[in-house]
């Protein structure tokens, strides 16, 4: 009886030590979308004193590529730069036709 305790306890460590030395971590494609957007917009020559945000609402077409549904912000110069920088770009790793909401920040 103590031979089978003591196979089953060996077993159990076996396997918890299996299952928590597994590191799998999946990626979050928002995650690399955000960080080519980023790379996409990072030349930029805004003269601002304060920080400039907006959201932009972005689907990705059959071809990889970026469509600008809306950019929601009330600075009109930084609408037409993210629009003209993000329209009709190609990006990897992203889901055709699921829309992306993507937070926008350009500092001062």
């Amino acid at each position: 009886m103590r031979k089978i305790s003591l196979v089953l306890v060996a077993a159990l460590l076996l396997s918890v030590g299996n299952v928590l030395a597994n590191d799998y971590k999946p990626e979050n494609p928002i995650k690399k979308i955000s960080t080519q957007i980023h790379k996409m917009l990072e030349d930029n020559n805004f003269d601002v004193s304060d920080d400039l945000t907006a959201d932009v609402r972005f689907t990705v077409n059959s071809e990889g590529e970026i469509v600008v549904l809306s950019v929601v912000t009330s600075n009109q110069v930084l609408e037409g730069f993210v629009k003209g920088r993000l329209n009709y770009k190609k990006v990897d790793n992203a889901q055709e036709g699921k829309i992306y909401t993507v937070p926008v920040r350009i500092e001062a």
